[in-house]
């Protein structure tokens, strides 16, 4: 890799972040292939490729959100999966409420305010307005090896859309209302939604996409073995 590839790669990977207000502006379809194919060069497990991608966009949508929305609306929950354990250690939930906070003092919402923040989270339904949806999923009998290998595919799907200027918010949250998504797009029970990712051009005037998260450095998480 020259000198120009490497500051690109590099740079492409510390400027992606979540995105969660997008412009109305389509992603052609064939953009959407080209990003899937250069992220299906992610390495995998005896090369199985575990994963799959669900694309939604125009009406499907549409009716995708109205759907998730009503459910979340009225309660009707049903999780794919568990994201998080029942409780967080100090440090976990720390950093969990930090980024909660900071997102919403930039929405304007006070922490007491439960309404709001309700209302604030029923945006991933909408893909924060990006016009492209996916979906990650990957047959349901594989291990935790294919969740890895799904999860280095997305992760270059994120990087390959920041490359070519395009935005991106994965989200899990979707994964709440599984069982409407399974539905709505015809997602065989077999397999298992892992994420959804909202995809398309940031809104930079958004106040809420000025959220830069904070990460912990090498020396404070990496341990070097050196004799």
């Amino acid at each position: 890799m020259n000198g120009i590839s490497a500051r690109l790669a590099l740079e492409a990977i510390s400027q992606r972040r979540s995105v969660r207000r997008f412009v109305d502006r389509e992603v052609p379809r064939a953009t959407i292939e080209t990003l899937l194919d250069t992220a299906a060069r992610a390495p995998s497990g005896t090369n199985i490729q575990p994963w799959q991608v669900h694309v939604v966009s125009g009406a499907a949508k549409t009716r995708l959100s109205h759907a998730v929305l009503e459910a979340a609306r009225e309660g009707r929950r049903c999780d794919e999966y568990a994201y998080m354990p029942p409780t967080l250690t100090d440090t976990h939930l720390a950093r969990r409420r930090k980024v909660g906070f900071d997102l919403y003092a930039l929405y304007g919402i006070a922490r007491g305010d439960t309404v709001a923040r309700n209302e604030a989270m029923l945006r991933n339904f909408t893909f924060f307005g990006a016009p492209v949806g996916l979906f990650f999923t990957m047959d349901r009998y594989l291990l935790a090896g294919s969740w890895l290998d799904s999860g280095m595919f997305m992760q270059n799907v994120m990087i390959a859309a920041q490359a070519i200027g395009l935005a991106s918010c994965p989200q899990q949250a979707w994964c709440e209302y599984g069982g409407i998504v399974h539905e709505i797009l015809g997602i065989p029970e077999e397999r298992i939604i892992l994420s959804g990712m909202a995809v398309g051009y940031e809104d930079c005037s958004a106040i809420e996409n000025s959220l830069r998260t904070e990460r912990v450095p090498a020396r404070e998480f990496a341990v070097f073995h050196e004799n």
